[in-house]
Parts: C-alpha cells; structure tokens; sequence
C-alpha cells in the first residue's frame, strides 16, 4: 500500500464558472492540481465532464464533527420533534412498535432531546414506566447531556438520582456506549457517514469525536483511501502519546494515503446554552443554585498549562468556548501563551472581545445552523444579550479568521445549510434573527472553503462543482443547491448521474 493517493486521471471541465460570478472557462485537473485554466482542447485519455452553468469552487470543509456519533446518528430513534420529555418517550416507544421485539439487555438509542424549552425535566423514571427493564439511551441535540433508563444505569454500574447525565460524565458515557459498537461495523458507518459528506461538496473535515482518532483513522485506511482529508483531532487522554510519537497538527499520517493529517488538541472550556452550562458572565434568568453562570469545566491557569505543553510540542489547541464569559478566557488564554490555534464555537462574545478574535494564527471555528436551531433558547435564556448571540457580523467586521462547520450530529454536515444561516439569519418563515450579525456571501463561501477564495493554476484539486452560481440564488435556493461533482486531489469522490460526462481516446 502506498502511503499517498495515486495519481488520478486526467479530468477536463469544460465550459464552467471559475468561482462565484466568475468567468465561463475550461479547466483541466491533472497530477492533483488545477493544471491549466482557460480554452482546452482536450488531450488524449482525458476525462470530459462538462454541464452548462455550472460553476467551480474551491473544495468545501467542515470545520467541526464528531464522526462517530455522526455516523451512529442516521441510526438512532430522532426524538428532535419532541416539545416534552414525555413526547420524547413516546416517540421511542412508537418507534420501537414498528421494530421487532428489543432482545433482553438490548441497547435503545435516540438522539435529539432539546429540554431547554420543556416546562419539566426528563428523568429516568420516564423512560422505565413507558420501557421497563429496557437499556435505553437519550442523547441531546448538542452532546452535551445523556438521559439513561434504570436498566442502563444499574448495567453502567452507575447510580443517579435523575438518570440525565451532563457534561464530562455524559462524555464519558457516550464515549463506553460507542465502543459497544463492533468496529468493523462502526468504521462502516462512518465511511458511508463521509460519502455522503462528498456528495453536498465536502472535501475536508476535522473530526473532534472524543477518541484515539489517530489511531482510528489509521485503521478506517487500511482499505483504501478515505472520501475526505481529514485532521483527526487530540484529546487529553492521548495527549502524552501524541507527544511522545511527535505528533505535529498539520503533519500528515503515514499510512493515511495524503489524506490524514494530526489535527488540534481539543479542550472544553464550558458547557452548551441548550444544556444552560455555557459559563457566562451573567447570571441565567432561570438556573439552580451554584450554576446561575453556567459551568467552567477547566479554569484559566490549567487552560494556560495544557496548551502551552501541546504548542510548545507543535499541537495546536482548539478550545471549545460557547458562554461570553468562556470565550475571555480562551482569549486571554490565546494571548497569554501566545500561540496559534482555534476557538470552537463563539456563540455569546462580549463586544469588548470581538476585536481580539482577530490576533494572527486564531481560527473562530463557527457554526451557523446552530444559531438558527438555537434563537428560541437564546431568546429565552439569553433574552437580555441576543444582540451578541451568534456574532459573526461583530467577528468579521473586528478582522477574524471563520471557518464554517456543523458540530455534526448536532446539524447536518451540510455547508450549503450553514452557508445560508450565516447570510440571511432565518431558516423558516420568520423574520432574519438579529440580521445585523449576518455576513456577505462571498466571506461565507471563502469561511466554508477554509479560507480559500479563489482559484488559479497550480492550485490543489480540491474542488466541488455545483449547479449554479451561489450569488445568483435565494436563500431557499442556496440551501438546495445541487451538487454536481466532488474532488480530493484531483479524485473524484461524489458524481451526480447526470453530469454530462465522456472519454476522451
């Protein structure tokens, strides 16, 4: 097996738009780069793709997924609809009334509570009078909180007053219960989870799944290449190994085929605003005693320990923030060890903090679908500080860095969706949600691609060919956009059937 991709055929697109109201040229793509832009003839064993109005991009990425729960997410009972902890029971249980019968000891898995707005919490017993003696697992819709059955609980060897489990212990438990999972089976679902990424333009992500992703994403290349480059991120568990192997975030895998590279070294500073655990400054209009601010899950000084062991070993951090009072301390965390790196998420900034998301070297990992899914509960649990919610008009006019992701399977890993939110504010009917925090197209398009906005000869071939042009669509439109090809390195990884297509002889 040969540690990098093999060179890919020849491919010529003809007639295509180069970028967002671009010109209308020829391209042709050879030793995994853009070889030549402008009138071809084809050559001899070139591969024509050709489709009128279709315009080229630089390839899209996914600044943030956890695969793996990615992957098992298209196969848990969705309980997103529910408006109560009881709807959410009855959605599993009506679920399970169309399965055969659940086998003694059994896991049941469902995804998607969102209890930030229900008037009760959910709780154990719930799950036991509608499913007794069923091993049942709820995860909520942004990781952050799982709701177990008695029966799992007591098979956890785990004693809890409520069954809902929150933070590091739900971490925890998430991480046991996807373990459960046979591999073979799991790297099957997560490689059919990454093709279908390729077929909405993704061609890159950066995979934040709480494990040994380095190993995993090994072992998912034995076979073969993967559909998508990926940065398999570090935790703190397997910080001392990445450091004692000298691993190096942007180093590329031996064995990954080019693929894979070591990614950041993943921190959680707070919580989620679902959850109400994102550490704010000010108080939560609704909080039990001891957490009116949320939860800080590490403090400065131990944030500044941990990430100047990885920078100084040439990792980078990625610190998850989500509450305003979170994001000041990773930036005076940034500031203080005066390193490169990411903040994930930024969804509350004080507009004293904005400006300083511009430092060089610093990525504002965002997450647009969020703030769409999220306007319901900010307005009720952060009704007084919405105007900061979700910034990103604030973050780009201070000079930050964005790069645009999911947090899949909290949204979809669809850029064309987050695209959108971070333009027009609103995903249904009402009106744009604080519009003033909106961005261009153009700086959402260039968030989307990693930070690159154009396209020029000698370029790598990561590419998505899409129907039409982006700046000529509606917001419904833009969300629909059809996807024609894919490309990682000149590899196609994602065709529509009918792209126009011929070889050349």
């Amino acid at each position: 097996m040969t540690a990098q991709l093999e060179t890919a055929k020849p491919i010529v697109l003809r007639q295509v738009r180069l970028g967002p109201g671009g010109p209308i040229t020829d391209v042709r793509i050879a030793d995994g780069r853009l070889a030549e832009i402008g009138e071809l003839a084809p050559g001899t064993g070139d591969e024509v793709l050709y489709q009128r109005g279709a315009t080229l991009l630089p390839g899209l990425v996914d600044g943030h997924v956890h695969t793996a729960q990615w992957a098992e997410r298209r196969r848990r009972i969705d309980v997103q609809a529910a408006q109560s902890a009881t709807e959410a029971v009855d959605l599993i249980a009506g679920a399970l009334r169309t399965r055969p019968a659940v086998p003694a000891g059994d896991l049941v898995t469902a995804h998607g509570f969102r209890d930030g707005l229900w008037t009760s919490p959910p709780h154990k017993d719930l799950l036991e009078s509608a499913l007794p003696g069923v091993r049942v697992a709820v995860i909520s819709q942004d990781l952050h909180s799982i709701w177990l059955s008695p029966a799992l609980l007591q098979h956890l060897g785990r004693d809890h007053a409520t069954g809902v489990l929150r933070e590091q212990d739900s971490v925890q438990v998430n991480y046991e219960l996807s373990r459960d999972v046979p591999t073979e089976l799991a790297d099957q679902w997560v490689l059919e989870a990454t093709r279908a990424a390729a077929r909405r333009g993704i061609t890159s992500i950066i995979d934040f799944e709480y494990a040994d992703n380095r190993a995993d994403w090994l072992r998912r290349s034995e076979q073969g290449p993967v559909p998508v480059r990926v940065k398999a991120s570090i935790w703190q568990p397997w910080l001392d190994e990445a450091i004692e192997l000298g691993l190096r975030t942007g180093a590329a895998l031996v064995g990954g085929h080019g693929l894979i590279e070591v990614g950041p070294f993943k921190l959680v500073a707070d919580g989620s605003l679902n959850t109400r655990t994102a550490y704010c400054h000010d108080p939560y209009p609704e909080a039990k005693a001891g957490e009116q601010h949320g939860l800080l899950l590490i403090d400065e000084e131990e944030l500044v320990t941990l990430m100047t062991a990885a920078s100084s070993n040439g990792l980078a951090p990625a610190v998850h923030a989500i509450g305003d009072h979170a994001n000041t301390i990773a930036l005076n965390a940034f500031e203080r060890v005066g390193c490169a790196g990411r903040i994930e998420h930024a969804q509350l900034v004080r507009p004293a903090d904005a400006r300083r998301f511009a430092r060089p070297g610093l990525i504002t990992s965002i997450q647009p679908q969020h703030a769409m899914s999220d306007r319901d509960v900010a307005d009720r649990h952060w009704h007084d500080r919405t105007a900061t919610a979700f910034p990103y008009g604030s973050l780009l006019r201070a000079g930050a860095t964005l790069e645009l992701g999911s947090d899949a399977p909290v949204a979809e890993p669809d850029p064309w969706h987050a695209i959108a939110d971070a333009v027009h504010r609103t995903d249904d009917e009402r009106p744009p949600w604080h519009l003033e925090q909106a961005i261009p197209l153009r700086a959402a398009l260039r968030a989307a691609a990693g930070g690159r906005e154009s396209l020029e000869a000698g370029d790598p071939a990561d590419l998505t060919l899409v129907a039409e042009d982006p700046v000529t669509l509606s917001n419904s439109d833009l969300r629909h956009l059809p996807v024609l090809a894919t490309m990682v390195a000149g590899h196609v990884t994602f065709l529509a059937d009918d792209l126009g297509n011929e070889q050349t002889m």
